[in-house]
């Protein structure tokens, strides 16, 4: 069973920065993705942004294409997210998720991965 374990998350003001980190207890060979997912209390989990780990594609949600950077280090089994440019509409729980036989066009739907981490909160406030 895979394990992920997020970190990062805290409060910062608008338009400041985090970069959360999401490290894995084991990586699968076969089109493996990970992907960050965030849910508001009461809502669903929403996309934000996946990488395969093979060739290195990457999705974005389109509320943060541009101020969120999606990145991974295969020595380290971990994927990062910087959040640049925060508003408090990115106020939510961040989970990081992923997965194996993952093909490109799945790599936004949350039922694509298997293995989800305990989340981290980020909170943007004045």
């Amino acid at each position: 069973q895979v394990q992920l374990a997020e970190s990062g998350g805290g409060s910062v003001q608008p338009g400041g920065s985090l970069r959360l980190s999401c490290v894995a207890s084991e990586r699968s060979t076969n089109s493996y993705a990970t992907a960050w997912f965030r849910q508001v209390d009461g809502g669903g989990r929403e996309f934000v942004a996946a990488i395969r780990w093979s060739g290195g594609t990457t999705r974005y949600a389109d509320s943060v294409k541009g101020r969120f950077t999606i990145s991974k280090d295969s020595a380290r089994n971990t994927m990062y997210l910087q959040m640049n440019s925060l508003k408090p509409e990115d106020t939510a729980v961040y989970y990081c998720a992923a997965g194996s036989g993952i093909i490109l066009s799945s790599l936004t739907r949350r039922d694509a991965y298997a293995h989800w981490g305990q989340g981290t909160q980020v909170t943007v406030s004045s």
